[in-house]
């Protein structure tokens, strides 16, 4: 495999993070705007919002066999349209159902999408062969900033969903199809559907009890980022007392942290080692949340959501990249079935903190998700326990522990 069409490789899946790291934020951001548009109700929301990673975890299961056969490059060439296509529908419909349909494919395709993106950039740090897994989250997280900003616009001038959406969707749209022609497997679906099998006839048993501490860290660390996301507004106005205004800027403050982070993680994953850079953002994390519990006003409050984005910034990109070395000859399946718990964890968490609030108290729902996150470091030598098996011959010296 040639260094330019690695290069290209890399540059193309950089895009389709970036692209569904938009696509993501314009659809959570604007949740009241759908809410209102299709009038529902505040009982029905939460099981609509929970269809949605449900349906994520269901196609990322399926996904996993269907790379066997054509790749995973092939899946995100479609899926990623279909994600695109389904956020316009969700602008475009009027009815109760239609909002159903549009949210169900949403949830379908994406699923695909995370598993697929996430294979790919897994193959390819392998054939690079040092750390650059953090790069394509940091394309996710700029991503993120730029649709919510996008979301912020058409909410500021009052935009129906549909005029808000149209536009991105055509511009991100070609640019998701040209990007897709540099896409790079690993290796082809024959080889791969044969280490599946081979995988599998060794003992699925031992291949899960080695996978099930990545499956809890991935969880926590979604359990801390839904939190964030759903319950930083709330708790500084409601508990810290702040201002309408300011209540809107923590969330914004951990997502330009959280692109920072892993902006530079993979310098850290270089010189360091996995171990040690996942270990030091679970207990920047957990200090966060422990700051945020503790806080006697809202910039105290900002500074612990701050220290959040840098703390779990690092940990899902090197989960993932962990799997794809535990088991290198069946990685895109390692990666499929821990990207189920990705949706698993943000399915626990708003719900979790959400409940302990009403019977307890905000300030203690906080170090729940800080404990859980805490359990990372003892977790953290599934990390790098084993040698970084990348093939290619080329690693560096301080490579052996890199995700």
């Amino acid at each position: 495999m040639t260094d330019a069409r690695l290069r290209r490789g890399r540059g193309s899946l950089a895009v389709s993070f970036f692209v569904q790291g938009v696509t993501f934020a314009l659809l959570v951001t604007r949740i009241p705007a759908i809410q209102d548009r299709y009038g529902i109700s505040d009982g029905l929301l939460p099981v609509f919002l929970a269809a949605v990673p449900v349906l994520a975890g269901v196609s990322s299961v399926v996904t996993e066999k269907l790379v066997a056969r054509v790749g995973p490059s092939a899946v995100l060439r479609w899926a990623q349209p279909v994600v695109l296509l389904a956020l316009l529908g969700v602008g475009a419909g009027s009815e109760l159902w239609a909002a159903a349909v549009a949210l169900g494919v949403f949830g379908l395709a994406v699923g695909a999408l995370d598993a697929s993106m996430n294979m790919l950039g897994v193959s390819l740090q392998r054939a690079y062969g040092r750390s650059i897994m953090l790069g394509f989250h940091a394309s996710y997280s700029l991503g993120g900033i730029a649709g919510a900003s996008l979301a912020w616009a058409g909410a500021h001038w009052h935009l129906p969903l549909f005029v808000s959406y149209l536009p991105v969707v055509a511009v991100l749209l070609p640019v998701a199809f040209a990007g897709s022609r540099w896409y790079v497997d690993g290796q082809p679906p024959r080889s791969r559907a044969a280490d599946a099998a081979e995988g599998a006839q060794e003992g699925g048993g031992i291949a899960f009890r080695l996978l099930l501490p990545l499956c809890l860290v991935m969880t926590f660390a979604y359990i801390g980022d839904s939190t964030v996301s759903n319950w930083s507004a709330k708790y500084l106005q409601d508990v810290l007392h702040s201002s309408e205004e300011l209540a809107t800027v923590p969330y914004n403050a951990y997502m330009v942290t959280t692109l920072l982070g892993r902006s530079v993680g993979d310098f850290g994953v270089r010189r360091f080692g996995a171990v040690l850079v996942v270990r030091c953002g679970a207990v920047l994390a957990a200090l966060g949340f422990a700051v945020v519990a503790a806080a006697p006003g809202a910039w105290a409050g900002m500074a612990g959501f701050t220290l959040l984005g840098f703390g779990l910034s690092v940990i899902v990109p090197q989960t993932f990249a962990a799997a794809g070395r535990l088991f290198p000859g069946a990685s895109d399946a390692a990666v499929a079935r821990l990207n189920v718990f990705n949706y698993v964890g943000f399915l626990i968490g708003s719900p979790l903190v959400g409940a302990l609030g009403d019977a307890w108290t905000y300030r203690g729902a906080m170090l729940v998700p800080m404990v859980l996150v805490l359990v990372t470091v003892v977790y953290a030598t599934s990390f790098g326990s084993r040698p970084a098996r990348y093939g290619g011959g080329h690693e560096r010296p301080r490579t052996v522990d890199v995700g």
